[in-house]
């Protein structure tokens, strides 16, 4: 950058506009630098600048205005079906009352189980139980799909219907908070980071991951990419497409684990 300016002068760093910095930027990314690692360089960049202009006298000290490149972004690493069952249980085991160990333990299994998206789980009104073998699901833009319930599945939601202290009604949220209230997604997201520390587990094992899991395993088990879609709600083949990618990853990543050479 300082190259680039032509002087390591204060005054002139600080100087420095965005058009200047998408100048730079632009040189950069013909260099071959990638869109993750120019986003940094700009914000190291914007932060330069900022202390530049404070050091000059700038009382605003701020930056140049410049949105970064879009950084696409990466699929959560999936769990394993054993991760994913312990990750239910132990938010059901450490819950402080019975039926809200029972309730969250429900939600994440559905996650898992049936692929739902956080949104769509919590959005479940009172009409859906008991669970058959099948729930009609409404996704983004309200598209609907059926999906399959295990009786895993079926179980859990029954547990938690029978021990929750307010009423279950048909128009009403199927999950209900503490105090009554529809249950937030930013509570289950709570409890499943507390199961996740207590078993030891990385920070990516989250409920939106919960969901991924589910479409690689499934993938991984044999499931073609068009059943795979309308499980998931996919208005597009590409989406689910993306899920070839990390089964494939996992799958090597297991190969190397278990190769006799990758433990030379």
């Amino acid at each position: 950058m300082l190259d680039s300016l032509g002087s390591e002068n204060w005054e002139d760093v600080a100087a420095t506009n965005a058009v200047t910095l998408r100048r730079h930027l632009a040189a950069r990314r013909a260099e071959g630098l990638a869109n993750t690692s120019a986003a940094r360089e700009l914000s190291a960049l914007k932060a330069f600048i900022a202390y530049a202009r404070s050091e000059t006298g700038d009382a605003e000290a701020t930056a140049p205005r410049l949105r970064g490149p879009r950084i696409k972004k990466g699929l959560p690493r999936p769990v394993t079906p054993d991760e994913a069952i312990n990750l239910a249980d132990t938010v059901d085991a450490s819950a402080a009352d019975d039926w809200i160990g029972k309730r969250d333990r429900a939600v994440l299994l559905l996650l898992y189980g049936a692929g739902l998206r956080i949104a769509e789980a919590l959005s479940l009104t009172g009409k859906a139980v008991p669970l058959g073998e099948s729930l009609q699901v409404t996704g983004k833009g309200g598209k609907q799909r059926v999906v399959p319930i295990l009786p895993l599945i079926g179980d859990a939601v029954a547990d938690y219907a029978k021990t929750c202290p307010w009423p279950i009604e048909p128009k009403g949220p199927l999950f209900r908070g503490a105090k009554g209230g529809p249950l937030s997604q930013g509570m289950i997201q709570k409890t499943t980071a507390r199961a996740r520390r207590a078993l030891g587990l990385p920070d990516t094992a989250t409920p939106h991951a919960l969901r991924h899991s589910f479409a690689t395993h499934l993938l991984g088990a044999g499931a073609d990419l068009r059943s795979l879609q309308e499980l998931l709600g996919h208005a597009s083949l590409g989406s689910t497409q993306i899920y070839t990618k990390v089964d494939a990853a996992t799958l090597l990543d297991t190969y190397r684990k278990a190769h006799p050479r990758e433990k030379d």
